[in-house]
Parts: C-alpha cells; sequence; structure tokens
C-alpha cells in the first residue's frame, strides 16, 4: 500500500514539474512504447486521417518492452501567433535520421528543412516527394508530427540561450576548432497551425522505432507475388502490336516480364487526361489485357489526376474541384466523395474491369510552376497546402480501394507520398538520375515509411546500363523505364549475358523478396533500409573534414562521415552497388562475420574491406548464419495455387533459422488469416555435416512448395 502511494506520489511530482515547464502538452501512452503527445487544438484533418489506416496494435504489443526516451519534462510545445512550437531534447553523440525522403545525406543533424511535398531538385532541403515528417535518433526512438502542413525543421541546428546544455563560444581569431555551425541541443519544429498532435516511438533500438512507427501506420505493405518479378515500362506512344511485340520479345530471349507499363499515348489525350483508351493506338484494349494475362503477364498503366476538357468525366466532376488548374486540366477535389466517385468510377469501368493490374501515378508531388498554388481553393474547404501535402495519399488511398473491393492486389508507381501511406502499394520515383543519388534514396526509405526504385532509363555506356540494372535488381520495384528512350534489357550487347543473368537472379530469390514484404507487413521492419538500422554497424571514429579555404568557405563547417552507398536488404543481405568507372569500392561490415553472396567464402568481420567483383556482380554480403531460399528461374511469378521447387542457400559457420512467408500471392485472404510462416533451420548434425530442415505446411493454408533441397555455400 505504501509503494501505490509512493509512485502516485512521484508521478503527481513529475506532472506538476512538466506543467510548470510545458504546460499545452497533453501525454497518453496509446499502445505499447507510442506516447501520443497533444498541444493547443490540432486541425481534425492531418496525415492520418488522410491515409485512412488503422494501426497494428497487436503486432506493437508484440515488440520488445520499452520506456518513454526523453524526461518528459524537457519536451516543449506551445501557440503563438496561431502556430505550434515544438522542442525535443538532444544528447551531444546523438545522430538523427529521416525527415524524409532525402537523396544525397542520411545524416540529418544540423539541418534546416521545410517539408514539403515536391518533385526532387537535387537539394536535400525538405522539398521531396515524401517529406514524412518522423525522425529516428540514434539513441533509439522516434518522432513523428501528425501535420498535413508544412513544417519548419531545425535538426539540432539552432541554439537558444537557455540551452541546458549550450556550446561553448570559441575565438575564430586563434581557435582552429571555431564552426558556423555550434552544437545544438535540440531539434525544434514549426507547424503553421494553432495545435498539432505528435507521437513519439520508443526503441529500445532505432529499428524497433522505426517498427513501431511503420505498424502504427497500418503496417507494410505486402506486394502480389507478380510484383516483385520484372516490369518494362515501353515508350510513351507504344500501339497495342508494338507493346505485345514487346512483350513476345522478352519471351523469346528468355527474359523475365511479370507486368508492363503503359505510357501517356494510351489515352486518347494527356496532359490533362482523359481516362479513356485512344482508339487507333488501342481499338480493343480489353483483348489485348486478356491475350497479355494467359501469357503470364499484366499491364500497368500511366496517368495523372488532371482532367482534359475533353474527358468524358469534365462535366460531371468540374463543381467538384479546385480553383486553378493543371495543365489546364481541373483539379479533383479527392475531399469530395461526388469527386472520388467520378473519377474512380471512370477507372474502374474503363480499366480495372477490363483487367488492368493497376497504376503509375504522376505529377501529384510537386513543380511549382504548374502544380496549384497555395492560393488555389478546395470546395471541400481543405486548405491548398493541406491537398498537396496528402493529395499523392489519397490517390494511392482511392486508387487501392479499386482493387481491395475485388480482393485482388496491385502495385504501381506513385510521384508523391507522405506519412500515412505505409501500406500502401506504391513505389516512389522521379525524374531526377543520379545513380548514386538514388542509393541513398534508397537508405533513406526505411527511414520515411516509403519504397524507392532506382529505375533504369538510359544509359551512356555499357558498363553504367549493367551497373544501374544490378541496382534496381536489388531493389523494391525492378524496373526499365524506357517512356522516353525506348531501351530494352539487351540495348547494349556487350553486357547482355550479364543483364539477364541479373534479371533471372531476380527471379531466383522471389521467396526471400516476397518473405521479407511479409515481415514489412506483420512485423514493419523495411525490407530496404540503412545500415544505421543494423544490429553491430558502427563508422568508428567520425573523421570531418574542415574547409580552410576562407575564399570557398568563409565559415568553417565540419563535415561527419556517413555511409549512403551501400544498404540493407531484407534479414541477411548486405549490398553494395558499383558505380560508372569504378573498378574497386570500399565496404564497411558491421560486427560479425560477413560472407560472399555468389561463393560462401569469408569476406570480413566489423571492418573496411575492398571489393574488386568485375563487371559482372554487384557486392552483395550475407550475415553468419545466414539463409536464403532460392526457386527455379522463371519468366513469369508464380500463379496462385502453383508450387516450385524451393533451394535453400545457409551461409557461413553458424546455425540458421528463416521465416519463408506463403500465401496465395495474389488476394487479400491473408488478412483473414490464410497465410503462414514454415520455419527453415539449418544446423550442424552429430557427424559434424550441415543438416536443413522446414516444417511441414499447415492444414488448410496455401501451400507454394513442391520440394525443398538444401546448399551449403561455405565449407
Amino acid at each position: 500500500m505504501n509503494n501505490i502511494r509512493y509512485y502516485k506520489l512521484l508521478f503527481f511530482l513529475l506532472i506538476t514539474c512538466f506543467k510548470s515547464y510545458g504546460q499545452e502538452i497533453n501525454w497518453t501512452e496509446v499502445l505499447p512504447g507510442v506516447w501520443k503527445g497533444v498541444v493547443g487544438k490540432p486541425e481534425s484533418y492531418n496525415l492520418l486521417t488522410a491515409a485512412g489506416v488503422t494501426p497494428r496494435s497487436e503486432a506493437i504489443r508484440k515488440l520488445s518492452n520499452t520506456s518513454f526516451p526523453f524526461v518528459m519534462a524537457d519536451v516543449y510545445g506551445g501557440t503563438v501567433d496561431g502556430k505550434t512550437y515544438l522542442r525535443f531534447p538532444l544528447d551531444s553523440l546523438e545522430q538523427l535520421f529521416g525527415f524524409g525522403l532525402h537523396f544525397q545525406s542520411v545524416h540529418q543533424r544540423g539541418k534546416i528543412l521545410r517539408l514539403h511535398v515536391d518533385h526532387y531538385g537535387g537539394v536535400d532541403n525538405g522539398r521531396t516527394h515524401a517529406p514524412t515528417p518522423f525522425y529516428v535518433s540514434s539513441n533509439g526512438y522516434g518522432v513523428f508530427i501528425n501535420s498535413a502542413r508544412y513544417l519548419d525543421v531545425y535538426a539540432g541546428s539552432a541554439v537558444r540561450k537557455d540551452s541546458k546544455h549550450p556550446p561553448q563560444a570559441k575565438d575564430r581569431n586563434v581557435d582552429k576548432t571555431w564552426t558556423a555551425r555550434p552544437y545544438s541541443d535540440a531539434v525544434e519544429i514549426l507547424v503553421p497551425a494553432a495545435g498539432v498532435e505528435f507521437y513519439v516511438f520508443g526503441g529500445p533500438t532505432p529499428l524497433d522505432a522505426v517498427r513501431r512507427f511503420n505498424l502504427f501506420n497500418g503496417g507494410g505493405v505486402l506486394p502480389p507475388r507478380w510484383g516483385l518479378g520484372f516490369t518494362q515500362r515501353v515508350q510513351r506512344l507504344y500501339n497495342a502490336e508494338e507493346v505485345e511485340e514487346e512483350v513476345k520479345a522478352f519471351e523469346q530471349r528468355g527474359y523475365p516480364l511479370d507486368f508492363v507499363g503503359l505510357e501517356p499515348g494510351w489515352q486518347s489525350k494527356s496532359y490533362p487526361c482523359t481516362f479513356e483508351w485512344d482508339p487507333k493506338r488501342f481499338p480493343n484494349p480489353e483483348a489485348l489485357v486478356q491475350r497479355l494475362l494467359k501469357k503470364g503477364v499484366r499491364i500497368n498503366l500511366w496517368t495523372n489526376p488532371y482532367v482534359s476538357p475533353a474527358s468524358p468525366i469534365f462535366k460531371e466532376i468540374k463543381p467538384f474541384t479546385s480553383s486553378h488548374t493543371v495543365w489546364v486540366g481541373l483539379v479533383p477535389d479527392l475531399m469530395m466523395a461526388q469527386a472520388r466517385n467520378t473519377l474512380f468510377s471512370q477507372w474502374q469501368r474503363s480499366q480495372v474491369d477490363i483487367g488492368i493490374s493497376g497504376y503509375k501515378i504522376d505529377e501529384v508531388d510537386g513543380g511549382d510552376h504548374y502544380l496549384w498554388p497555395d492560393v488555389a481553393s478546395f470546395p471541400s474547404g481543405y486548405a491548398a497546402e493541406q491537398m498537396r501535402q496528402t493529395y499523392g495519399v489519397l490517390m494511392q488511398r482511392y486508387s487501392t480501394g479499386l482493387y481491395r473491393k475485388e480482393n485482388k492486389r496491385t502495385y504501381g508507381l506513385i510521384r508523391g507520398s507522405n506519412a500515412g501511406a505505409v501500406s500502401f502499394p506504391y513505389v516512389i520515383y522521379n525524374d531526377y538520375y543520379k545513380h548514386e543519388d538514388f542509393i541513398t534514396a534508397l537508405v533513406n526509405s526505411g527511414f520515411a515509411g516509403v519504397l524507392w526504385t532506382p529505375e533504369v532509363r538510359a544509359s551512356k555506356s555499357e558498363e553504367e546500363w549493367l551497373r544501374r540494372f544490378q541496382s534496381t535488381i536489388f531493389s523494391p520495384m525492378a524496373m526499365i523505364n524506357a517512356w522516353a528512350s525506348g531501351t530494352k534489357p539487351w540495348s547494349f550487347p556487350d553486357v547482355e549475358a550479364h543483364v539477364k543473368e541479373a534479371a533471372l537472379l531476380r527471379m531466383r530469390m522471389m521467396p526471400y523478396w516476397y518473405s521479407e514484404f511479409a515481415k514489412y507487413h506483420f512485423e514493419g521492419t523495411p525490407p530496404f533500409r540503412a545500415m544505421n538500422l543494423e544490429e553491430g554497424f558502427t563508422l568508428g571514429e567520425s573523421k570531418k573534414v574542415v574547409t580552410n579555404d576562407l575564399e570557398k568557405n568563409p565559415y568553417a563547417e565540419a563535415y561527419h562521415r556517413e555511409i549512403k552507398d551501400q544498404y540493407m536488404a531484407g534479414e541477411y543481405l548486405l549490398v553494395a552497388p558499383m558505380f560508372t568507372g569504378q573498378t574497386s569500392r570500399e565496404v564497411l561490415l558491421p560486427k560479425g562475420n560477413w560472407y560472399d553472396f555468389y561463393t560462401g567464402a569469408y569476406v570480413g568481420n566489423g571492418e573496411t574491406i575492398t571489393a574488386t567483383p568485375g563487371l559482372d556482380k554487384i557486392p552483395v554480403y550475407v550475415k553468419d548464419g545466414g539463409i536464403i531460399p532460392f526457386m527455379p528461374p522463371l519468366l513469369h511469378a508464380p500463379k496462385a495455387g502453383e508450387q516450385v521447387a524451393i533451394e535453400v542457400r545457409h551461409y557461413g559457420k553458424k546455425n540458421g533459422e528463416y521465416d519463408l512467408y506463403e500465401d496465395d500471392g495474389e488476394s487479400y485472404d491473408y488478412e483473414n488469416g490464410e497465410y503462414s510462416f514454415r520455419k527453415i533451420k539449418v544446423e550442424r548434425g552429430k557427424e559434424g555435416n550441415w543438416e536443413g530442415w522446414i516444417a511441414p505446411p499447415e492444414k488448410g493454408k496455401p501451400n507454394t512448395i513442391e520440394k525443398v533441397t538444401f546448399k551449403f555455400m561455405t565449407p
């Protein structure tokens, strides 16, 4: 009884202490390890309401116990002049990750950002395709600001005079350690609204915080199995005959192909769009779709949501559109049921009903010169700014709904996204085309709750072509986007054999990719993620490089080492892409033994190694005890009910375990329990030889395995 009184008194004192500092924050632990804070009067429309998703509460409850990561009194929130100010403390050695899909940097501490949905313009300033207002700390927690507004972020970049841990003032005249960016002990965020809700996600590790965030946003997407095959987007004005000829060429040359992307020319008019088939290029689209489906190939359609005056839905949808147009096309107000029903009914009748597998939804991100301005109005009453921040999310939500009601999964492409869209079956792409930055975006995607493809479009040489192709094979969507160039996998004959080998490797690894996406959905672990989330990864001594040339850099700045050109792919793989001109590269291995993916040979433990793979390989390494399930190199993903042979590869000296995921690969029946994880084990037998075992299929559940063999890669 005395203990109860003691803890009640302690709780009262803590709350009193907190109120004396940040009076406007109301805290609630909404799920284990997930705390909601409320400041002022939050807007009813936010990122989570736009997405309309439900947290995977039971999955969150299964995660490790964790405690609130701050001293609660050190988190401050207040409203002034109609805006809300938030402040979160930082330790001196803490590093920050996230704040959206960045292309050039992984470390975000010291950054000043405006989180604003936009196309990527070549600078990491917060204007990007997915400016997710979520950050992760190296101390093992995450913070998410649930606002559909443009947020100003000072990520440890501004020093308050009342700082508890202020930096030391230095004399620039004599002190060589002087820097124009002194240490700051807080993350400060300005929200242009009279209140906001935010969430703190506990760890204890950074990956645990990311898992909680993903599960709170509905869990990661589980694509259809065919979505993880290979896709070719054809030239923009192809007709039906040319599409079929291209599909035939893939088959004849022995290249895998699961879905073909049709670009703007499938529509009678585009920019703005009619959302109807061009009768000259595609006189009988339904027949085309059905012929390709019989071959195991699906069709995905490009579009943007802006309605042409020539569209059959123009008059009906006009009253429910924005005050401003895009390319003289109407902008549907997706917060109005009348607009949604009109737009998506046209998609249903003209496209989904005839078997179209999904969409590439373009231009929902930015381009201030063509997208609606912030002075625009929408008949629903929501601000143009809010619509800009969530339009991509809304397009994903309602287009996915077309397939959900038919119990068919889809997988497509999107140009704009945000928090809340973690569970939607879309991958981000853009018009930027620097290979190195594409890999950094893939690294950062795991912090932003999105998927990103380093697609291949065109190349200046066979070396660049192969290096880009190898990267896209180890990504969420293996894709050539030939909308402008018309390129094919075999466009560079000197490396065609290597390109084909990589494409077939993608298919052989499908059981691994599919299982890893299942873990994204059920457990929240991003299938592609930064090394900073991997256990045992450390940068060691972080070297500083200071430019002393006062003409070039009058305000001397220090730069810290970061790893932005290698990443984890699934539970066991480390991928280190090669870039044009490289014959070797450094790879930083986490602690623990690592082995070559192709040979099983030991390569190192917690050290920096030099990889010299040759032109035909992309460096890939496997954790000790790693298990990678393979299947035969099929040209199309297995259909529902189809069984395939599985080859289980084991690497290293440790015993290994792996959870192989099975469902029908196409429907949403897994949400009703129609799935299973089959345990695979590899152990040393009594005679010292490796022995492998897989759990039998669950009675009444899908069984996708015909037979299982084991291959022990490390002698």
